[in-house]
Order: structure tokens, then C-alpha cells, then sequence
């Protein structure tokens, strides 16, 4: 296996919320939760083990209306993520590569 291969980043869920949050800035709960189509209580779970391993930062605060929440990669989960994605890439490459000569199936 490639070693840049994040085998906790993997997990479908973490992996769409990081692919989500990797191009933006700051981004509510709310549109993760409505954008990967989960449940409120599912993405709190990723969102706190993404926090945990230090990928994710999490801002929360009171409105007029109730309270939000905002959430953002962190440098860390940025690099991880990048690297994640580049072995994903390369592992691609490698299963389209034309076998090499003298390799059988």
C-alpha cells in the first residue's frame, strides 16, 4: 500500500467531509450535513474524530436564531488530505498501468 495512504481518512464519511471543507474557507455544519446527506448526530461523530486527530477545527456560536457552527481544516488536515488524495492518484495510475512484460495475471 502507498505509504501516504490514510487509512482513518479513508472512511467514506471523513473523506467526503474533508474533500468538502478542502477547498473552502469556513463552512457551517449545515451545508456538510445537507451536501454529504447525513444526519446531524452521524457528522457530529466524524466531525469529533476528525477533531480529535487534529484535522478539523470547529467554531461554534449563538445567533439570534439558535446556535452555529463553522468548520474548517486545519493545516494539518489539509496536508494529510492532499497527501490522502495524491496516493489515491497514484494507486489509480497504477491499476490503468499497462502490465509490465513478463507478468502473468
Amino acid at each position: 500500500m502507498d505509504e501516504d495512504f490514510n487509512e482513518f481518512l479513508h472512511v467514506p464519511a471523513r473523506l467526503a467531509i474533508v474533500a468538502l471543507l478542502a477547498p473552502a474557507s469556513w463552512t457551517e455544519f449545515g451545508f456538510v450535513r445537507d451536501t454529504i446527506d447525513t444526519s446531524d448526530s452521524a457528522l457530529s461523530k466524524q466531525v469529533s474524530a476528525l477533531t480529535s486527530k487534529g484535522y478539523v477545527e470547529v467554531r461554534k456560536y449563538k445567533t439570534l436564531g439558535g446556535r452555529r457552527a463553522l468548520m474548517r481544516l486545519t493545516p494539518v488536515g489539509r496536508e494529510e488530505f492532499r497527501r490522502h488524495a495524491a496516493a489515491l492518484e497514484r494507486i489509480a495510475a497504477a491499476a490503468h498501468a499497462p502490465q509490465a512484460a513478463g507478468q502473468s495475471d
